[in-house]
């Protein structure tokens, strides 16, 4: 089970200034999720096939699919031009010539 100590020391780790109720929240809904996993971890997988992707097919040699529904998504990977990096910069709000500068976002 998630503590309310567990939610705000991962609040502060992602620098988020939650408010009593916004902790009270993410501590119920977090407590309902793992237990929805407990709830997942019951059920008997033992004859069930690891997979490593939810649809049943994979592009093949020749660049179809083995499943007709994910065929449009699958393309020979092949180089192409990019922006040219002087184009790139010339649309950046502020560049050094070389990188984008960015303004720094994380500060304690």
């Amino acid at each position: 089970m998630v503590t309310d100590k567990d939610v705000s020391y991962v609040a502060d780790l992602a620098h988020l200034e939650l408010t009593a109720d916004e902790r009270t929240r993410m501590l119920k809904d977090l407590n309902s999720i793992l237990g929805y996993i407990d709830r997942l971890n019951e059920l008997d997988t033992a004859n069930i096939e690891p997979m490593a992707q939810v649809a049943n097919g994979s592009a093949k040699a020749d660049g179809t699919s083995g499943t007709q529904g994910i065929a449009h998504a699958m393309r020979a990977d092949e180089p192409r031009p990019s922006l040219p990096h002087e184009e790139a910069l010339r649309n950046a709000p502020a560049s050094d010539g070389v990188f984008f500068k960015v303004p720094k976002v994380i500060e304690r």
